[in-house]
């Protein structure tokens, strides 16, 4: 009875998607909004301006004591500027969406997507900046050469393997908080929906297999968050576009790359094959590979343990329909699509993390931040009561964000890599103040008429 309710709710999500794509498709409704509006984001004041004389605080002469102050203790950068709560969404647009290396001026809309989603959900200033450079080290030094102005960094949309190098030089060397969304943002969602499934199921972290497929930016972010939550790496079996990682494949002993690394943690059993191979007697399978369906058969699926957990999460479409893997002998699906149950999304996770650790100033944002985020997000859900289609929270419980916040905040206090050390309340209060507020703003804008009704 519950298989085939599920297939219908699914089934209805399915036509309704068609149409809504069919219809955007048609009228050209995202060309139209964009061009009306001319882009999505603009900065405004947040002082008084009563009149011109007010000039002469903001700007020339007054401002020239401010400067001296920051010129004796750079730290007051914090005090006297936006630093505090400005990012930089920074972007080589090398990996765009499922669209490819669409160069940077492309990726434009993306960024600016992700600056309104950061203001919206997290109150987070976010600037976009999209970069005419594919080479690493030069992004590298681009990126640290303007750091000064920001409080963190958002890398978004980096191509793999060199999104790990980036990723990697500039958390050792800024001491500002460095975050790769399309890594660490998928990854924390990922756990964060795992958590709750394995509740429901009743197993341990510890002793599920685990089959991945796919193995760039968000599944090798996500390796090593399991890891980190407990999950035992001999357990897993990851594969790419050549099959199985195993230590004795010819082409990953030549490179010695990331996916190396992955080889020799991971298959304890020394698995060899492709996608079914790895699949078989496995508890989970996550999934961040290329667009479906059929990428992942049914009768994959249906060698699975009991009481599968199956997150198919490439985007538009996920590698294996849900109530494909629901008739298969899967008991929870996830997809990366908020037209079907469990979404795992990383708008659950990037908005709330900066905005913890823009609160007490962070220097870094760690491993150990990401698996306070997860549990949050876990902890929040189970709170509003688990069930098979909800195991992590949605998009539209916007009392989540304030929590990841304080989490995150309270992780960096903990770990020393906060500038202030702030008590979990005076996070929290923060956090949700300056997140309703926000969201308050926009609100009176579009009822007052500054912000426009989109046209038809």
């Amino acid at each position: 009875m519950y298989r085939v309710k599920t297939f219908k709710y699914y089934s209805t999500y399915k036509i309704c998607m068609i149409e809504e794509v069919f219809e955007l498709t048609q009228n050209g409704r995202a060309k139209k909004w964009h061009a009306f509006y001319g882009g999505k984001i603009e900065i405004l004041p947040k002082v008084p301006i009563r009149t011109l004389d007010d000039f002469s605080i903001w700007y020339t002469p007054g401002v020239a004591e401010v400067c001296n102050e920051i010129a004796e203790d750079e730290e007051k950068a914090y005090d006297y500027t936006n630093k505090w709560n400005l990012i930089a969404i920074i972007t080589d647009g090398s990996r765009t969406l499922g669209l490819g290396n669409i160069g940077p001026k492309a990726a434009m809309p993306v960024m600016e997507g992700k600056a309104l989603l950061f203001k919206f959900l997290g109150a987070v200033d976010a600037f976009p900046i999209a970069l005419a450079e594919q080479d690493a080290d030069r992004f590298i030094e681009i990126v640290k050469a303007i750091s000064p102005t920001f409080g963190g960094v958002n890398l978004e949309d980096i191509s793999s393997p060199k999104c790990f190098y980036i990723l990697e030089r500039l958390q050792k060397e800024l001491d500002i908080p460095v975050w790769h969304d399309d890594q660490q943002g998928t990854a924390t969602a990922t756990l964060a929906a795992l958590i709750n499934a394995l509740k429901i199921v009743g197993k341990d972290i510890s002793e599920v297999k685990i089959s991945i497929i796919g193995v760039g930016a968000a599944n090798f972010a996500t390796i090593r968050l399991l890891k980190a939550a407990g999950a035992d790496p001999k357990k897993m079996f990851v594969v790419d576009s050549k099959g199985i990682l195993h230590p004795d494949r010819a082409d990953l002993k030549e490179k010695k790359g990331y996916k190396w690394q992955v080889a020799i943690e991971t298959n304890g059993e020394r698995r060899t094959g492709g996608m079914e191979e790895a699949i078989r007697g496995t508890d989970v399978l996550i999934a961040a590979s290329k667009p479906g369906p059929d990428v992942i058969k049914k009768e994959w699926i249906a060698e699975m343990n009991d009481d599968a957990i199956v997150f198919p999460l490439a985007n538009p479409t996920p590698e294996i329909w849900p109530w494909e893997a629901k008739d298969a002998g899967a008991r929870i699906v996830g997809t990366g699509r908020s037209d079907f149950p469990n979404q795992v999304n990383n708008s659950l996770v990037f908005p709330g993390v900066f905005r913890g650790a823009l609160t007490v100033r962070a220097r870094k944002i760690t491993d150990e931040m990401c698996l306070a985020a997860a549990n949050a997000l876990a902890e929040f859900a189970e709170r509003n009561g688990l069930s098979e289609d909800y195991i992590i929270p949605r998009m539209t419980e916007k009392e989540v964000f304030p929590e990841v916040a304080t989490a995150v905040g309270v992780k960096a206090v903990e770990l020393g890599l906060a500038r202030l050390e702030l008590r979990e309340e005076e996070i929290y209060e923060i956090a949700e103040l300056m997140i309703s507020a926000t969201q308050r703003k926009i609100k009176k804008l579009y009822e007052l008429g500054f912000i426009k009704e989109p046209p038809s």
